[in-house]
């Protein structure tokens, strides 16, 4: 595996992306995104909310759907193993952008909205209960991120 995993340190999958170029002056959201297998190639573009213009993805957008994916994916799994059907399970993730007030500088929330129409209450509410603990999307919300930045002088 490369880009930051390796086999004997417990990662099941590593997701390697990259972000170059970028025409904006302001520091913020732009660029073109590449995975490292090409599947994913995409324009960032800052949102219009922050003076940006439409036509390109922020990165909160692609956070917000990664987690909306994961969390769906841990409810739908728990739902099967419990012989429930989730057919109609939806995940809505919100993932907002604002200043943090304990240093001024930005931070992310997010929420995460369930729906599981044809499922008991109860039911459902041990489900999303469950999936809380099984995705690591939520894990990193509530628990942080084994994070390493380096400086590197070619290539990855």
């Amino acid at each position: 595996m490369k880009h930051g995993g390796t086999a004997g340190d417990g990662a099941l999958y590593v997701a390697s992306v990259s972000v170059t170029g970028g025409a904006a002056g302001h520091g913020r959201v732009s660029g073109l995104v590449r995975s490292s297998d090409g599947a994913l190639e995409l324009e960032l573009r800052m949102p219009p909310e922050l003076g940006g213009h439409k036509g390109g993805i922020n990165p909160e957008q692609l956070f917000a759907a990664g987690y909306a994916a994961c969390f769906h994916g841990s409810l739908v799994l728990l739902a099967s193993h419990r012989g429930i059907a989730a057919d109609g399970a939806e995940v809505a993730v919100s993932v907002s952008f604002g200043r943090d007030p304990s240093d001024g500088l930005f931070m992310l929330a997010s929420h995460v909205r369930v729906r599981m129409p044809g499922t008991p209450r109860i039911a459902a509410a041990e489900l999303v209960r469950n999936a809380e603990r099984v995705c690591p999307y939520t894990k990193m919300a509530r628990q942080g991120i084994e994070s390493i930045v380096t400086l590197v002088e070619h290539g990855f």
